[in-house]
Protein backbone atom coordinates (compact mmCIF):
# COMPACT_ATOMS: atom_id res chain seq x y z
CA UNK A 1 0.00 0.00 0.00
CA UNK A 2 1.38 3.32 -1.00
CA UNK A 3 0.84 5.53 1.82
CA UNK A 4 1.10 9.26 1.25
CA UNK A 5 3.35 11.13 2.64
CA UNK A 6 2.26 13.85 5.57
CA UNK A 7 4.72 16.59 6.66
CA UNK A 8 3.13 19.01 9.79
CA UNK A 9 5.00 21.78 11.16
CA UNK A 10 4.58 22.12 15.19
CA UNK A 11 5.19 25.92 15.47
CA UNK A 12 5.06 25.53 19.79
CA UNK A 13 5.08 28.66 21.25
CA UNK A 14 6.37 31.09 18.87
CA UNK A 15 4.47 33.63 16.22
CA UNK A 16 2.03 36.34 17.00
CA UNK A 17 -0.86 36.59 14.68
CA UNK A 18 1.61 39.20 12.40
CA UNK A 19 3.89 36.52 12.50
CA UNK A 20 1.83 34.38 11.66
CA UNK A 21 -0.04 35.98 8.74
CA UNK A 22 3.71 36.81 7.27
CA UNK A 23 5.19 33.19 7.32
CA UNK A 24 1.86 31.60 6.11
CA UNK A 25 1.67 34.54 3.28
CA UNK A 26 5.63 33.00 2.42
CA UNK A 27 4.57 29.93 2.59
CA UNK A 28 1.85 29.34 0.60
CA UNK A 29 3.13 29.36 -2.93
CA UNK A 30 6.37 27.71 -1.98
CA UNK A 31 4.34 24.40 -0.75
CA UNK A 32 1.86 24.67 -3.90
CA UNK A 33 2.03 21.45 -5.39
CA UNK A 34 3.89 19.64 -2.88
CA UNK A 35 2.75 15.44 -2.96
CA UNK A 36 2.75 15.19 0.81
CA UNK A 37 0.32 16.43 3.22
CA UNK A 38 0.97 19.87 4.35
CA UNK A 39 -0.17 20.63 8.24
CA UNK A 40 0.91 23.95 10.37
CA UNK A 41 0.37 23.76 13.94
CA UNK A 42 0.77 27.23 15.04
CA UNK A 43 -0.76 28.31 18.70
CA UNK A 44 -3.96 28.85 19.55
CA UNK A 45 -4.52 32.49 18.85
CA UNK A 46 -3.38 32.34 15.63
CA UNK A 47 -5.53 29.31 14.45
CA UNK A 48 -8.87 31.61 13.22
CA UNK A 49 -6.35 33.66 10.88
CA UNK A 50 -4.32 30.74 9.93
CA UNK A 51 -7.56 28.45 8.79
CA UNK A 52 -8.81 31.70 7.08
CA UNK A 53 -5.43 32.57 5.10
CA UNK A 54 -4.80 28.95 3.90
CA UNK A 55 -8.67 28.59 2.41
CA UNK A 56 -8.81 27.09 -0.94
CA UNK A 57 -5.17 25.92 -0.79
CA UNK A 58 -3.03 22.63 -0.22
CA UNK A 59 -2.52 23.70 3.56
CA UNK A 60 -4.18 21.99 6.22
CA UNK A 61 -4.61 23.60 9.88
CA UNK A 62 -3.86 21.55 13.47
CA UNK A 63 -4.05 22.78 17.00
CA UNK A 64 -0.95 21.38 19.30
CA UNK A 65 -3.64 20.23 21.78
CA UNK A 66 -7.19 19.76 22.82
CA UNK A 67 -9.28 18.59 26.15
CA UNK A 68 -11.28 15.42 25.46
CA UNK A 69 -14.41 16.80 27.44
CA UNK A 70 -16.95 19.31 25.40
CA UNK A 71 -17.03 22.09 27.54
CA UNK A 72 -16.63 22.56 31.98
CA UNK A 73 -14.81 23.84 34.34
CA UNK A 74 -11.13 23.30 32.76
CA UNK A 75 -9.59 26.90 33.06
CA UNK A 76 -7.00 27.48 30.40
CA UNK A 77 -8.06 24.33 28.13
CA UNK A 78 -9.66 23.93 24.33
CA UNK A 79 -12.34 21.58 23.51
CA UNK A 80 -12.04 19.60 20.26
CA UNK A 81 -15.31 21.02 19.12
CA UNK A 82 -13.93 24.99 19.48
CA UNK A 83 -11.71 23.82 16.81
CA UNK A 84 -13.72 22.31 14.47
CA UNK A 85 -16.17 24.83 14.91
CA UNK A 86 -13.31 27.09 13.03
CA UNK A 87 -12.06 24.83 10.66
CA UNK A 88 -8.98 23.02 12.13
CA UNK A 89 -8.66 19.74 10.42
CA UNK A 90 -5.73 18.45 12.97
CA UNK A 91 -4.88 18.15 16.39
CA UNK A 92 -1.43 17.30 17.78
CA UNK A 93 -2.11 15.02 21.16
CA UNK A 94 0.74 14.11 23.51
CA UNK A 95 3.55 15.93 21.96
CA UNK A 96 6.38 15.38 24.36
CA UNK A 97 6.63 18.57 25.55
CA UNK A 98 2.71 18.15 26.62
CA UNK A 99 4.17 15.26 29.05
CA UNK A 100 6.80 16.47 30.37
CA UNK A 101 5.72 19.59 31.61
CA UNK A 102 2.14 19.20 32.40
CA UNK A 103 2.41 15.29 32.76
CA UNK A 104 0.10 14.49 30.35
CA UNK A 105 -0.06 10.66 30.80
CA UNK A 106 -0.79 7.75 27.91
CA UNK A 107 -4.57 7.98 29.13
CA UNK A 108 -5.12 11.28 28.90
CA UNK A 109 -3.85 10.91 25.34
CA UNK A 110 -6.15 7.57 24.34
CA UNK A 111 -8.73 10.04 25.35
CA UNK A 112 -7.97 13.26 23.18
CA UNK A 113 -7.46 10.76 20.41
CA UNK A 114 -10.68 8.66 20.29
CA UNK A 115 -12.38 12.17 20.71
CA UNK A 116 -10.64 13.54 18.31
CA UNK A 117 -11.62 11.20 15.82
CA UNK A 118 -15.14 12.07 17.05
CA UNK A 119 -14.88 14.97 15.64
CA UNK A 120 -13.66 14.21 12.25
CA UNK A 121 -10.24 15.54 13.61
CA UNK A 122 -7.06 13.87 12.34
CA UNK A 123 -4.59 13.05 15.28
CA UNK A 124 -0.98 12.90 15.36
CA UNK A 125 -0.09 11.05 18.28
CA UNK A 126 3.32 11.41 19.35
CA UNK A 127 5.57 9.00 21.22
CA UNK A 128 8.92 8.61 21.57
CA UNK A 129 12.03 7.65 24.23
CA UNK A 130 14.53 10.33 26.66
CA UNK A 131 18.23 9.83 26.23
CA UNK A 132 18.49 7.60 29.58
CA UNK A 133 15.54 5.37 28.42
CA UNK A 134 17.58 5.05 24.90
CA UNK A 135 21.28 4.20 26.34
CA UNK A 136 19.38 1.91 28.78
CA UNK A 137 17.91 -0.73 26.59
CA UNK A 138 14.64 0.66 26.74
CA UNK A 139 13.17 2.41 24.24
CA UNK A 140 11.49 0.32 22.27
CA UNK A 141 9.36 -0.78 25.24
CA UNK A 142 8.58 3.05 25.99
CA UNK A 143 7.21 3.52 22.64
CA UNK A 144 5.22 0.22 22.42
CA UNK A 145 3.72 1.00 25.89
CA UNK A 146 3.05 3.94 24.84
CA UNK A 147 1.27 2.95 21.52
CA UNK A 148 -0.58 0.31 22.99
CA UNK A 149 -2.04 2.74 25.97
CA UNK A 150 -2.15 5.46 23.89
CA UNK A 151 -3.77 4.06 20.27
CA UNK A 152 -5.98 1.40 21.91
CA UNK A 153 -10.11 1.34 21.65
CA UNK A 154 -9.64 3.14 17.98
CA UNK A 155 -12.55 2.23 15.46
CA UNK A 156 -10.55 3.07 13.08
CA UNK A 157 -6.66 3.11 13.07
CA UNK A 158 -5.96 4.43 9.62
CA UNK A 159 -7.34 7.95 10.37
CA UNK A 160 -4.64 7.83 13.03
CA UNK A 161 -0.59 9.75 12.22
CA UNK A 162 1.84 8.63 14.57
CA UNK A 163 4.75 10.83 15.18
CA UNK A 164 8.08 9.02 16.49
CA UNK A 165 9.83 11.65 18.10
CA UNK A 166 12.64 10.59 20.39
CA UNK A 167 12.82 13.07 23.38
CA UNK A 168 16.88 13.45 23.02
CA UNK A 169 16.54 14.63 18.91
CA UNK A 170 13.91 17.46 20.16
CA UNK A 171 15.63 20.45 19.76
CA UNK A 172 18.79 19.41 20.36
CA UNK A 173 19.84 19.44 16.87
CA UNK A 174 20.66 15.57 17.74
CA UNK A 175 19.10 13.50 15.05
CA UNK A 176 18.01 9.62 15.00
CA UNK A 177 20.54 8.08 12.35
CA UNK A 178 17.77 7.22 9.51
CA UNK A 179 17.89 3.65 10.78
CA UNK A 180 17.55 4.52 14.29
CA UNK A 181 14.33 6.37 13.48
CA UNK A 182 13.26 3.85 10.68
CA UNK A 183 13.88 1.03 13.48
CA UNK A 184 12.03 3.05 15.57
CA UNK A 185 8.82 3.77 13.32
CA UNK A 186 8.90 0.11 12.91
CA UNK A 187 8.52 -0.50 16.29
CA UNK A 188 5.13 1.27 16.05
CA UNK A 189 3.96 -0.34 13.21
CA UNK A 190 4.72 -3.64 14.63
CA UNK A 191 2.80 -2.67 17.81
CA UNK A 192 -0.12 -1.25 15.51
CA UNK A 193 -0.14 -4.46 13.99
CA UNK A 194 -0.36 -6.83 16.69
CA UNK A 195 -3.36 -4.38 18.09
CA UNK A 196 -5.29 -4.05 14.80
CA UNK A 197 -4.02 -6.55 12.50
CA UNK A 198 -1.73 -6.27 9.10
CA UNK A 199 -3.89 -4.25 7.21
CA UNK A 200 -4.31 -1.46 9.65
CA UNK A 201 -0.55 -1.06 9.87
CA UNK A 202 -0.05 -1.35 6.77
CA UNK A 203 -2.56 1.90 6.32
CA UNK A 204 -1.37 4.22 8.78
CA UNK A 205 0.97 6.70 8.44
CA UNK A 206 3.98 6.86 11.28
CA UNK A 207 5.49 10.46 11.15
CA UNK A 208 9.79 10.78 12.48
CA UNK A 209 9.88 14.25 14.54
CA UNK A 210 13.26 15.34 15.99
CA UNK A 211 15.61 17.95 14.69
CA UNK A 212 14.20 17.24 10.78
CA UNK A 213 15.62 19.85 8.25
CA UNK A 214 16.15 20.17 4.64
CA UNK A 215 19.53 18.74 5.18
CA UNK A 216 18.30 15.38 6.54
CA UNK A 217 15.23 14.88 5.28
CA UNK A 218 15.44 13.14 2.04
CA UNK A 219 17.43 10.43 3.15
CA UNK A 220 14.58 10.07 6.20
CA UNK A 221 11.77 9.60 3.53
CA UNK A 222 13.53 7.26 1.69
CA UNK A 223 12.89 5.02 4.95
CA UNK A 224 10.63 2.32 4.45
CA UNK A 225 8.59 2.74 7.71
CA UNK A 226 8.92 6.48 7.88
CA UNK A 227 5.51 8.28 6.44
CA UNK A 228 6.28 11.93 7.11
CA UNK A 229 7.70 14.66 9.26
CA UNK A 230 6.77 16.27 12.73
CA UNK A 231 8.29 19.51 12.26
CA UNK A 232 9.87 22.21 15.03
CA UNK A 233 12.44 24.85 14.67
CA UNK A 234 12.71 23.88 10.83
CA UNK A 235 9.05 25.18 10.45
CA UNK A 236 9.09 28.37 11.73
CA UNK A 237 11.00 29.78 8.61
CA UNK A 238 10.48 29.69 4.85
CA UNK A 239 12.91 27.21 4.46
CA UNK A 240 9.80 24.71 5.89
CA UNK A 241 8.78 24.16 2.17
CA UNK A 242 12.33 22.48 1.28
CA UNK A 243 11.67 19.69 3.84
CA UNK A 244 7.36 19.41 2.06
CA UNK A 245 9.19 19.19 -1.26
CA UNK A 246 11.55 16.67 -0.20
Amino acid sequence: MSRRPIIAGNWKMNKDINEAAALINELKPLVEGAEAEVVFCPPYVDLVEAVKLTEGTNIGIGAQNMHYETSGAFTGEIAGEMLTAIGVKYVVIGHSERREYYNETDEAVNKKAIKALELGLTPIVCCGETLEEREGGKAEAKVVGQIKEGCKNIDDISKVVIAYEPIWAIGTGKTASKEEADEACGWVRKTIEEMYGKDAAEAVRVQYGGSVKPANVAELMDMPNIDGALVGGASLTADFAKIVKF
